[in-house]
């Protein structure tokens, strides 16, 4: 009976030493794994390092990361020249040109926009509300002109101005009245921005530039759409109202749009 016990006690000793060394060793390097005796040092084993210690771990590649000799490549070398930006990387000529002459686009598109503030804040004219409106649409493009220059010196371009055109002074026309010609234009002037753009976010494509596909399509593409689509219903209210007493309502709408209720 002694002997017995004994014998069980002996195996449940070794049962133990086994589950001990199946959960616990694997974690440690083989060196200490050896110094424990979990590992004899004449047993040649395979380790395979995991990133976890769940089921769904995958294996590491064992390419090790080393900073000092990637830098080496010369396409990371930090210029010299002072004539030379430090930030700039993976930005073409052509990108940084096409964002240039958006530059100009946005420009002149809000001084556009300036004008017919001016012509409808005439006193003669005296649409108060498409006067409001057409301010803070040139506002708005000139923003968006701020913000392309603003990427341009994130990503180490030069910004280049180009020439504004003169827009024309008077709006008024015999068929459709100031208001929905001045309309249709806005409409018009949108289109070919939302053309502008997707131009743009072309480029940036051909040129394998997805941070600036990015900012194309974060920042003004789907904001684009929504304008269109706000100034093309204004234009169809105005060609219902025409040019009389419903203009006047029409105009009101504009001039208390976006006031607390």
């Amino acid at each position: 009976m002694a002997l017995a016990a004994s014998s069980s006690s002996s195996l449940a000793a070794k049962q133990l030493a086994g589950l001990i060394t199946s959960s616990s060793c694997y974690t440690k390097s083989t060196a200490s794994l050896v110094k424990l005796g979990c590992i004899s040092p004449r047993t040649k084993r395979s380790l395979k390092v995991s990133a976890a210690v769940d089921a769904n771990s995958m294996p590491l590649t064992g390419v090790v990361f080393q900073p000092f000799e990637e830098v080496k490549k010369e396409v990371l070398d930090v210029p010299v020249s002072p004539l030379l930006s430090l930030a700039r990387q993976k930005y073409e000529d052509e990108c940084e040109a096409a964002i240039n002459e958006q530059i100009n686009v946005e420009y002149n598109v809000s001084y556009v926009y300036h004008a017919l503030y001016a012509y409808f804040d005439r006193d003669n004219i005296a649409l108060r509300g498409l006067a409001k409106f057409f301010k803070e649409s040139s506002e708005e493009e000139r923003e968006h002109a701020e913000k392309f220059m603003e990427y341009q010196n994130l990503r180490g371009g030069k910004v280049k101005l180009h020439s504004i055109m003169q827009p024309p002074s008077e709006f008024d026309h015999a068929e459709k009245g100031d208001a929905l010609y001045a309309m249709e234009l806005a409409l018009s002037l949108e289109k070919l921005t939302n053309e502008k753009l997707l131009s743009l976010h072309s480029v940036a494509d051909r040129n394998n530039d997805p941070q600036m596909a990015e900012f194309v399509e974060s920042e003004f593409l789907g904001e684009q759409v929504e304008a269109i689509n706000k100034i093309a219903k204004y234009v169809s209210q105005l060609r219902m109202v025409g040019k009389g007493h419903g203009l006047w309502h029409f105009d009101q709408m504009l001039l208390h749009e976006g006031d607390a209720a």
